[in-house]
């Protein structure tokens, strides 16, 4: 089994240095509708893909469902690829307290942090790497609040079986509007299904839709107010998912080897996968395709997108950029 090929891509984005195209990144992407439409596709967006982090919003939503009794900042680091703050991982070690736990009990990997600060507290201290700097110590720390919640085995919250596990799958299902399809393994070690993009910008137009909403479904409601409303929590201070969702009031997630969902709040979404697996110019194209279906303010996108595009650099000089590509000089 294996997701879509080049000869399904199109050309989403170029890297330009000094005039010079050097890069191109080819994918594909899906924009529904709030009413779960597909309204405007690039390449084959029914290929299945892992939508990695981009689950991470669902697996919180699975937690909660499963009573996991987390609020506010704890829900939206549940949903969120954190970078290791002293605030984040604090916010992970109280939900972990909290069950009765304690960073030994994560099985995420180790790692250190990349918010610079943490870091270099870490190196200068001989710390090590931490559990809990992993950027999905939240959802992990979720799973386990979970499972303390309801006396299921805290040692075996990753196995597909487990009763979370499975939960999740139910929620992805549900909210995709596709069955799940090849179960593998996640970077962080947690089970991560195959969807289509059209199944994953389903589901984010369903999250989007749920922001400071009192008639979506509480736990959805739930996972995307706090989004919304901690997005410093679900990447960090000044980072592209962070920043999007402040400026924007939108869901923003990014998901490993290139892919990117957001979610508005009439219930509009897109889904990107960048087949090079590189995050570039994955922000880029997908406020592009949500401001050209008109489902976010024009003039709020060109002012956010120099933020969250990364300049070409030269010298220490800005010398290029990262430029659509030719599937939008086609559309």
């Amino acid at each position: 089994m294996q997701t879509f090929s080049w000869e399904n891509a199109v050309e989403l984005a170029v890297i330009e240095r000094s005039g010079f195209v050097e890069s191109r990144h080819i994918g594909a992407a899906a924009v529904v509708s709030p009413e779960g439409d597909v309204v405007d596709s690039l390449g084959d967006t029914t290929a299945p893909i892992f939508p990695r982090s981009t689950l991470k919003p669902f697996q919180a939503i699975a937690s909660l469902k499963a009573g996991a009794p987390l609020r506010g900042a704890e829900v939206a680091i549940a949903a969120g690829s954190h970078e290791g703050s002293f605030e984040q991982m604090q916010v992970v070690a109280n939900v972990l307290d909290a069950a009765g736990l304690s960073p030994a009990d994560l099985q995420c990997p180790e790692a250190y942090p990349k918010d610079e600060r943490a870091h270099s507290y870490l190196l200068t201290n001989d710390k090590g790497k931490q559990r809990i700097a992993f950027n999905c110590s939240g959802k992990h720390a979720a799973f386990l609040s979970a499972s303390a919640e309801n006396g299921w085995d805290t040692a075996t919250y990753l196995e597909p079986d487990h009763p979370v596990q499975r939960l999740v799958m139910e929620i992805v299902e549900e909210l995709a509007g596709e069955p799940v399809g090849l179960v593998g393994v996640d970077g962080c070690g947690a089970p991560v299904p195959t969807i289509s993009l059209n199944g994953l910008a389903t589901a984010y137009g369903t999250l989007g839709a749920g922001i400071r909403n009192i008639h979506a479904d509480a736990r959805v409601a739930t996972v995307a107010t706090a989004m919304a409303d901690y997005p410093e929590m679900v990447q960090n201070h000044g980072k592209p998912n962070t920043v999007v969702m402040e400026e924007l009031d939108v869901v923003a997630k990014f998901g490993a080897e290139g892919v990117l969902s957001v979610g508005t709040r009439d219930g509009a979404a897109v889904a990107v996968k960048c087949l090079d697996g590189s995050f570039r110019a994955a922000t880029l194209v997908a406020l592009t395709l949500l401001d050209r279906n008109g489902y976010v303010p024009h003039d709020d996108v060109v002012s956010l997108l120099p933020r969250v595009t990364l300049p070409i650099t030269g010298g220490g000089r800005t010398v290029g950029g990262v430029r659509l590509g030719s599937a939008f000089e086609e559309a």
